[in-house]
This record gives C-alpha cells, sequence and structure tokens, in this order.
C-alpha cells in the first residue's frame, strides 16, 4: 500500500509542476486533463498522509514500549498503537477506492437519447414516461434538463426525444441508464384489460468539447427546415430547425427546440460532436468490458437492462439481479438507489483488477 502511495505522490509532484508550464497553459484540453488528474490525486495523497502518520505512529509507540518506560507512557503508547491499528484498515479501504481509475469522461455533462421501440403507440408513451422520470430526477440532483429535439407519439409520449443534461457527474451518473428498457403493462389504448409488454432504447452519450472532437466543415451536410409542435408563430412558418449529417459515418443530429436557426445550429452540431465523440469510446468500452467480463456497463445499446412490471409494482435490473418493489416512486424519479447498486458493481469489479496489482 505504501508503495503504491509513493507512486501516487511523485505523479502527483510531476502534475503540479505541468500544470503551471506556459505551454500546458496554452493547450486547453490538455490543461483539464491534468487540473482532473491533480484534483484526483490529491484526495488518494491526503489520504496516504493521514495512512502515513498512522503506520510512524504505531513505529513511535513501539519504540517507547522497548524503551520500557514508565507505566503512564507505557498505556499511552498502547492507546495510540490500539487505535492506529482500528483506523488502519478502514483507511486502507477508503484508499483502495480511491486508487481505482477514475473515466476522464464521468464529469462531462451528458446528452441522453430515448427512442420507442416495439409495442406502438404504447412504447412512445413508456418513452414519454421515462423522459418525465429521468428529468425528475435531474431536478433532484439541481441538474439542468434542456430539450434538443423530439418527435411526439400519435397518442401520446415520443417516438424519440433528446435531451442535454448539464450538472456535476452527470454523464458518470446516466451512463448505466443506457441501454433496453422494458415496460409490462396494460395500455392505455387496450380495451381488454391485457398486459402488454412494450420497450424504450436509452442511449446516453458524454457531451463533447470542442477540443475533444475536430470536424471538418466540408464533412458535414447542413439542412434547414421548419419545426414542428409547440412555439409560436414561428412554427412551420421559418426555416429555424436545423439537421447535419457527418458524410463520412452517416450519422445526422438535428435541433428544432429554438427558434433561432443559430441556435438550433450550434446545439445540432454539440450533439453530433458528442455522437462521433461516444462512437470511439463505446469501442474503447466494449473492449475493456471485454477484459473485466463487466455485466454493468459493457456498453452494448441493445442489452435488456430493465423491466417495470406494473402489476407487480417491481423494478427489476438484470444486469446485477435487483429488484425494487417500489415501482411508482421510481418512476417519479427515486433511481438513485438504483444507480448507486450499479456504480457498487463496477467500483467492485475494477476494485477486484486494482487488488490483484497491489
Amino acid at each position: 500500500m505504501l508503495d503504491k502511495i509513493r507512486i501516487v505522490k511523485q505523479r502527483y509532484d510531476e502534475v503540479s509542476d505541468l500544470i503551471i508550464q506556459p505551454a500546458t497553459i496554452m493547450d486547453q484540453k490538455r490543461y483539464a486533463q491534468l487540473m482532473k488528474e491533480y484534483k484526483d490525486l490529491g484526495n488518494v495523497v491526503e489520504k496516504g498522509d493521514e495512512y502515513q502518520a498512522l503506520i510512524d505512529n504505531i513505529e513511535e509507540a513501539k519504540e517507547i514500549l522497548a524503551e520500557g518506560s514508565d507505566a503512564e507512557m507505557n498505556e499511552m503508547a498502547k492507546s495510540e498503537i490500539d487505535e492506529a491499528n482500528s483506523r488502519i484498515p478502514k483507511l486502507e479501504e477508503e484508499i483502495r477506492f480511491l486508487l481505482i481509475p477514475t473515466d476522464p469522461e464521468d464529469s462531462k455533462n451528458a446528452v441522453v437519447e430515448l427512442r420507442a421501440g416495439t409495442g406502438g403507440d404504447e412504447a412512445s408513451i413508456f418513452a414519454g414516461d421515462l423522459f418525465r422520470m429521468y428529468s425528475k430526477y435531474c431536478e433532484s440532483k439541481g441538474w439542468k434538463v434542456a430539450t434538443v429535439d423530439y418527435s411526439e407519439g400519435t397518442n401520446g409520449g415520443f417516438k424519440e426525444i433528446q435531451f442535454e443534461v448539464n450538472g456535476a457527474d452527470v454523464y458518470g451518473t446516466l451512463k448505466f441508464e443506457a441501454g433496453v428498457h422494458r415496460v409490462q403493462r396494460v395500455p392505455q389504448t387496450e380495451t381488454q384489460g391485457r398486459v402488454h409488454t412494450s420497450a424504450a432504447t436509452c442511449m446516453v452519450f458524454p457531451e463533447a468539447e470542442e477540443f475533444d472532437v475536430e470536424i471538418n466543415p466540408k464533412d458535414v451536410r447542413i439542412d434547414f427546415f421548419c419545426s414542428s409542435g409547440p412555439g409560436g408563430q414561428s412554427v412551420n412558418t421559418t426555416y429555424s430547425a436545423v439537421r447535419l449529417t457527418h458524410v463520412p459515418t452517416g450519422l445526422v443530429a438535428q435541433c428544432q427546440d429554438q427558434k433561432s436557426q443559430h441556435k438550433n445550429k450550434e446545439k445540432a452540431f454539440k450533439v453530433l460532436r458528442s455522437r462521433l465523440y461516444d462512437m470511439e469510446l463505446a469501442k474503447k468500452n466494449a473492449e475493456d468490458a471485454l477484459k473485466r467480463g463487466s455485466m454493468v456497463s459493457s456498453g452494448d445499446r441493445s442489452a435488456k437492462i430493465r423491466t417495470y412490471n406494473y402489476a407487480q409494482g417491481r423494478v427489476t435490473d438484470h444486469r446485477i439481479g435487483l429488484s425494487l418493489y417500489d415501482l411508482p416512486n421510481i418512476m417519479n424519479g427515486d433511481i438513485q438507489r438504483v444507480i448507486d447498486e450499479l456504480m457498487l458493481a463496477e467500483n467492485t469489479e475494477k476494485l477486484k483488477s486494482l487488488n490483484d496489482d497491489l
């Protein structure tokens, strides 16, 4: 453990020197990466100093006992050893978790896309329910949600909807929601009371900064069209909506949420950058998950990750076998318990790999 802490301390000193170099300050991307690393390493160094102090206290106390000092000094030394030994195991556990490599994407904002899957109108209604669930959850976290683009379902809900989420560690939290969500319930449109199974797909992209992805303007086809849905006089009268097509990859991003064509174009480019960034990230995550045998964040968007069973009032996350009989509250945005369990499962996997190296 001490050897690992010394290595971290050495890197911490290197990074603290690098971040004040003019060349680093001029490179915005590298500066942001180093500042994030500096903060993360600082947490380990702080706990490491505390750990080293406890080790030193034990050594000093043992020396006092070995010298055979008076009874009061011996009693104080024994107390010092007992106190340090009781603190060390918990501190070691804290340091192990801090040593788990953090994903640099986790601190980013996110772009979330919900699409109705199998189930017709009921799937669109369910996609709308999921949007409400995530909106409520983000509101409870103090995160800001802004709609980018949407296509309404014929009977309510959405065929698809994209929205941005801005806040602290958004992607690191919401990335566990990516995959196929399945609902089992009697649809509003069902007259005979039969339970139907429908599905919606959730995709979560880390919001890419301009320095994360460079897009050649020549590679992008830009189309303008009239926006649809609520929005006042500008709807269906002005070409404010924007659709971007990245020709090399075929990826499409569009925005019609703003009345300004310029703002819609800016938002659409943000989504396109995030989609391109996510393509590369998905490849990396799939490779990492294959190495770890991970069942939590494999990046497989076709995988069924969760079932919402209305008849039983149950929500089951299939990746970790977690079932909670609290469906109404969960659909009202209380999903932190599920996310906490998924984070714990992923960190446990990472910790196993880390312990092999310690």
